[in-house]
């Protein structure tokens, strides 16, 4: 409703009068969007953070850094399109940038594998972040994944393995890390790219040991 009157005042001529009723709806819209928002349950806090209008990693290297230039591949088997990674600019100083990708409708979700990170996945992640050290550049983490892919190919080609080898891997690495959970964190598909010098998350983020639906799953067999 309160949209609707900010809507209609909008289209009508500018008088001090309009800014004034303009400026009061404003203000009521915030107020009442943190009373609702303060009032969420458990499980709407899950569903914001998974809103496809949530910003996803595409959207914060176009709006926080310049000169992107992306890297494919972790040089063993594939490029997995679930991880996205590379060098940037940020606030003119070069960065490694990495994140999950989850895609912005359904075709860039299916390409992007919904930000299910297969093994490659990691193994790109961390052959980014040893390039990153080695020229000496801090890197920047997004983090935004339900989970790590559970397929059966996942496991041929050691999805536990290539995600304790980042964790090993990571807490040695000698250039600042900065980790940033832009939507969901879940289990070691988060984790195997989010060891940091500074963990961040964004308001009604989430991070969990597992998927809800997974942890219902094992629990309760719902």
């Amino acid at each position: 409703m309160l949209l609707k009157e900010l809507d209609a005042l909008s289209v009508l001529p500018q008088t001090p009068a309009r800014d004034i009723e303009l400026e009061r709806l404003r203000k009521r819209l915030e107020t009442a969007r943190a009373e609702l928002y303060s009032r969420l349950t458990p499980w709407q806090r899950v569903l914001v953070a998974r809103h496809p209008n949530r910003p996803n990693m595409v959207d914060f290297i176009e709006r926080l850094f310049s000169d992107f230039t992306e890297l494919h591949g972790d040089r063993r088997f594939a490029d997995d399109r679930a991880i996205v990674g590379g060098f940037a600019l940020y606030r003119g100083e070069s960065v490694m940038v990495v994140g999950h990708q989850k895609g912005s409708d359904t075709k860039q979700k299916i390409y992007r594998n919904f930000g299910y990170a297969k093994p490659e996945g990691y193994r790109k992640a961390i052959r980014l972040m040893r390039l990153a050290e080695k020229f000496d550049r801090s890197i920047v983490v997004f983090i935004d994944t339900p989970a790590a892919y559970p397929g059966v190919e996942s496991e041929e080609r050691g999805i536990a393995e290539a995600i304790a080898y980042n964790l090993r891997e990571m807490m040695t690495l000698e250039v600042p890390v900065v980790v940033v959970v832009t939507g969901e964190g879940g289990s070691g598909g988060a984790l195997g790219i989010a060891i940091g010098d500074r963990i961040l998350m964004l308001e009604h983020a989430i991070y969990s040991v597992i998927p809800p639906e997974g942890c219902a799953a094992i629990l309760w067999r719902d």
